[in-house]
């Protein structure tokens, strides 16, 4: 956050609060002030600087991503229903497969759900 020349706390803080209110991140909100100064004084530069930074971020669309991890999976034929099970149920995206004797599944899923879907892959046992 950065005030640019206004003074200490005036638009930076205000603006990187609605951000933290709205639970965002990776994002750049840039306000213009073409009017204000003296007359606002600074409880007024503060007020301008948040509603003007609600008031963008109300008339935006919020995209969500996530970040993935890979993960590759090598299991024997007979484990086949097992994986599979798992992968319904967790739904990761499959980005590759081999169905052999030995079989191998390449997953991709949110990071915050990559530990238990290798717990659960790693718990199964032929079936």
């Amino acid at each position: 956050m950065n005030d640019d020349g206004e003074p200490s706390s005036t638009a930076g803080k205000p603006i990187y609060g609605q951000i933290v209110s709205n639970d965002l991140t990776d994002i750049l909100i840039v306000v213009i002030r073409y009017y204000g100064g003296v007359n606002l004084g600074t409880g007024g530069l503060i007020v301008a600087y948040r509603t003007a930074a609600a008031d963008a971020l109300s008339h935006c669309v919020i995209e969500e991503k996530y970040i993935k991890e890979k993960i590759t999976f090598t299991f024997p034929y007979v484990m086949m229903n097992g994986v599979m099970k798992v992968v319904k149920t967790m739904e990761p995206q499959i980005i590759s497969q081999e169905f052999d004797n030995t079989c191998t599944i390449t997953l991709s899923i949110r990071r915050s759900k990559a530990e238990e879907l290798k717990n659960k892959l790693n718990s199964l046992s032929f079936e």
